[in-house]
């Protein structure tokens, strides 16, 4: 049984705490969806002032993200590759870290209250099998911490994906 913790140390340690509740909420589990869904609940349950914690899945070879599970408002069911935070984060294999989504060139208002985001690509093999995606209607809520430990939280994750 999983109980929310109250997060008390450094924004490090609470990382931290959260990667090793990671790895025991997925522990044995194979399903993506089942895992992507724990994962989405979990961080959202974790992170301040957010809005939308989610996963876009690479759909086959299309050079399309679909949606996957999430935590907020309804979302955009298919954004292309090098379109918005999330096809740019995907097309370029990296995590893209946008402190005003209203300066991103081509950004994809799926949220009107969405200020900044952050957006970190699951590679697995060799290839972006799809993105992790979080949103926060605070302008520069993700700092350089924030990028390392979701990209940690991320490989995490793949540890579990078969």
């Amino acid at each position: 049984m999983f109980q929310s913790l109250q997060y008390t140390g450094s924004l490090e340690d609470n990382y931290e705490t959260l990667l090793r509740q990671l790895d025991a909420l997925l522990e044995g589990e194979t399903s993506l969806i089942a895992n992507l869904a724990n994962a989405s609940a979990l961080l959202n349950q974790f992170l301040n002032e957010v809005n939308w914690v989610g996963f876009y899945l690479t759909e086959d070879d299309s050079g399309e993200l679909v949606l996957g599970p999430f935590q907020g408002l309804p979302a955009c069911v298919r954004i292309p590759y090098g379109k918005g935070v999330c096809g740019t984060a995907a097309a370029k294999a990296e995590t893209i870290v946008v402190a005003d989504v209203h300066a991103f060139p081509g950004h994809i208002a799926c949220d009107a209250a969405s200020r900044s985001e952050i957006v970190v690509p699951l590679i697995k093999d060799g290839k972006v099998i799809g993105v992790l995606d979080i949103d926060s209607p605070i302008e520069g809520r993700f700092q350089e911490a924030d990028r390392i430990y979701l990209e940690k939280f991320a490989a995490k994750l793949l540890d579990h994906l078969r």
